[in-house]
């Protein structure tokens, strides 16, 4: 698994919504094929991006109330964040296309 951070309801807020960076949130789940195809995609695209970019990994299964917040239906959920706000979601098998990850995440870098 990549650097990336996983967090849990409880450090949400202070990972994604106060993060000072462009934060990608993958909701995944461990028995989710989708997901784990996604997870290298990620890989690449944090290594490129390391300074621009923050990835943040959030199991549905352990943050159902999160989930339900967000109005996460199905998984993989991918939610590009910058200052506290959504910006782009994409979900299913938009997630495991890295042109589509790159077309929707890129503008957002700075």
């Amino acid at each position: 698994m990549s650097k990336s951070f996983i967090v849990n309801d409880g450090a949400f807020e202070a990972e994604v919504l106060q993060a000072d960076e462009l934060v990608l949130t993958d909701f995944w789940a461990e028995w989710c094929v989708p997901c784990r195809m996604v997870e290298p995609l990620l890989d690449k695209i944090e290594a490129k991006y390391a300074d621009q970019l923050k990835v943040v990994r959030i199991d549905a299964d352990s943050a159902q109330e999160l989930t339900g917040q967000l109005g996460i239906m199905s998984i993989p959920t991918l939610i590009l964040f910058k200052n506290g706000q959504p910006l782009e979601r994409l979900t299913g098998s938009n997630c495991t296309r890295e042109r589509k990850l790159l077309e929707r995440i890129v503008p957002h870098l700075t």
